[in-house]
């Protein structure tokens, strides 16, 4: 199977030389790094080229990488069944330059796309119908960015008796506890609780 991957990778490498910044195969998958502004060039070839014939865009995700110039990544899956092969497609974006939206080509990307939106503010351009998909209207920030946090923003819920959602501050209903993580049949090193009974 590298042997295949190996080919389809140069291949792809040699086609869209300008497109592509590298690529590789880690753990049997074949992964295609390539320039932000390609990236409906890149998929239109990877979707006809009769050699890829990847005709299924299985998902597109963000990644946070916080520490990074261009903090997320946007990875696409996709999936040729004439050829029986999967591949990675990967591009790097910050938070203020938009990728461009893939939905005219493989229209389940849309609601992908909106939820990379949502978790993450990755921005599409031209996208038919950018919005929040996951979250509420009127939600402040991106919950699957790493520096979102845990708590100190509000909680939503459904009011019966209001009939509407309703926006409340975070209340932790129960107070932080200490917990003992040590496995008693690895050996504690105090009397749990009914030892002392099989001493008897």
């Amino acid at each position: 199977m590298s042997e295949a991957l190996t080919t389809l990778g140069e291949h792809i490498a040699a086609a869209q030389e300008s497109a592509v910044t590298s690529w590789d195969i880690k753990f049997g998958d074949l992964t295609v790094h390539i320039h932000r502004d390609r990236i409906t060039e890149v998929l239109r070839f990877l979707r006809d080229d009769p050699a890829c014939r990847f005709t299924t865009l299985i998902d597109l995700c963000g990644v946070d990488f916080p520490a990074r110039h261009e903090r997320f990544e946007v990875v696409y899956h996709l999936l040729s069944m004439h050829q029986n092969q999967r591949i990675r497609v990967k591009l790097t974006t910050d938070e203020d330059s938009p990728v461009d939206s893939v939905s005219e080509l493989f229209p389940v990307a849309d609601w992908f796309e909106r939820e990379a939106f949502d978790m993450y503010g990755i921005t599409f351009a031209n996208h038919p119908d950018l919005r929040r998909i996951l979250t509420d209207y009127g939600f402040e920030g991106h919950p699957l960015r790493k520096d979102f946090p845990l708590s100190g923003y509000v909680e939503v819920r459904w009011d019966d008796e209001q009939k509407r959602v309703v926006y409340e501050p975070v209340e932790l209903v129960q107070a932080y506890r200490d917990f003992d993580f040590m496995s008693p049949w690895e050996g504690a090193k105090y009397i749990l609780p009914g030892d002392e009974k099989a001493e008897g």
